[in-house]
C-alpha cells in the first residue's frame, strides 16, 4: 500500500494576529482530552487557540495497523480540534505551515516575510509537524509524505515503562539527518537543559519520561527556502505516546 496520500485536513476561518510572542519555541503535537484526541498547539503546559490555527494545517492522515490510510480530518469541538475517523487509526500525523515571522528591534514578531521587514534582525520559515502512535506499531513506522522532519522509533519495541530508553532516528527530506536536537519531554520540561543530538546515522536514544503521555519533539534548523523572506527554515517534528497505568 503506497504511503503516498495525504487526506487534507478540514479547514476554518480565521485569521492570526500580526504580532505575537516568540514562535519558533511553539509545536504542534497529539493528546487525549476527554477520550477524544486532539490537536494540541503550544509548549510545556501552555496549550494555545489550535482552533484559530487550524487553517495553517497543511493535512491531516490517519493510518490503521497496517499503515494503509484510514480517511481522517479535524472537528471544532470547542476551543480544541479533535480528530475525526471513519474506523479507529492505530496512528494519525498533521502537518502545519506556520509561515513567515520577522522579529524587529523591539522584540515584536510580525507574521511578514524580510522583504516585507527590512529592519528585521531575525526572519524565518517555521514548519511544524507531528505523528501520534494510538498504539503499539506492529509494522516499522514509515515516513510520511509532506514531513520535511520526521522522528521515528528504530524497530518496533515502544517501552511500556517510564525510565526505559527508546532509540529514533530523526528523517530530514527522507534520509537520516545529525545534529537534530530530540527533547524527550515536550510538555513538561520544555527547558530541558541538554537535550539530546542525532549521531551521524540520524538516531538518539532518551529516556521515556513519562508513564502517561510522551511528546518528543525533533528540533532543526535548515536553509531557507527563500532567502529574501527568511534567513532559516524551522521545523519542529514531535512524536507522542502514552504508557499504560496500572488497573484502576
Amino acid at each position: 500500500m503506497k504511503l503516498t496520500r495525504l487526506i487534507t485536513a478540514t479547514l476554518c476561518t480565521g485569521t492570526l494576529l500580526a504580532a505575537a510572542a516568540p514562535l519558533s519555541a511553539h509545536g504542534i503535537w497529539f493528546a487525549q482530552r476527554a477520550r477524544q484526541l486532539a490537536l494540541i498547539y503550544g509548549v510545556g503546559g501552555d496549550d494555545l487557540d489550535a482552533v484559530k490555527r487550524l487553517p495553517l494545517i497543511k493535512a491531516v492522515t490517519g493510518y490503521d495497523a497496517d499503515w494503509a490510510p484510514v480517511s481522517t480530518r479535524l472537528r471544532e469541538a470547542g476551543v480544541i480540534p479533535v480528530v475525526d475517523s471513519d474506523e479507529p487509526v492505530a496512528a494519525v500525523a498533521a502537518v502545519m505551515d506556520y509561515g513567515l515571522w520577522s522579529k524587529t528591534p523591539d522584540g515584536e514578531w510580525h507574521n511578514k516575510g524580510r522583504d516585507e521587514v527590512p529592519t528585521a534582525t531575525l526572519a524565518e520559515h517555521n514548519w511544524k509537524y507531528a505523528v501520534h502512535l494510538n498504539q503499539v506499531p506492529t509494522r516499522q513506522v514509515p515516513l510520511f509524505e509532506g514531513h520535511t522532519l520526521q522522528l521515528v522509533p528504530v524497530g518496533i519495541a515502544i517501552p511500556q515503562k517510564a525510565g526505559e530508553p527508546i532509540k529514533v532516528r530523526a528523517y530530514y527530506q527522507g534520509k537520516p539527518m545529525a545534529g537534530v536536537t530530540v527533547m524527550s519531554d515536550y510538555v513538561n520540561d520544555p527547558d530541558e537543559a541538554a537535550p539530546a543530538k542525532t549521531a551521524a546515522d540520524g538516531t538518539a536514544t532518551v529516556k521515556v519520561r513519562n508513564q502517561g503521555i510522551n511528546v518528543l519533539m525533533a528540533i532543526y534548523v535548515g536553509a531557507s527556502d527563500n532567502k529574501a523572506k527568511a534567513d532559516h527554515s524551522e521545523y519542529r517534528a514531535s512524536l507522542s505516546f502514552v504508557l499504560p497505568h496500572l488497573p484502576e
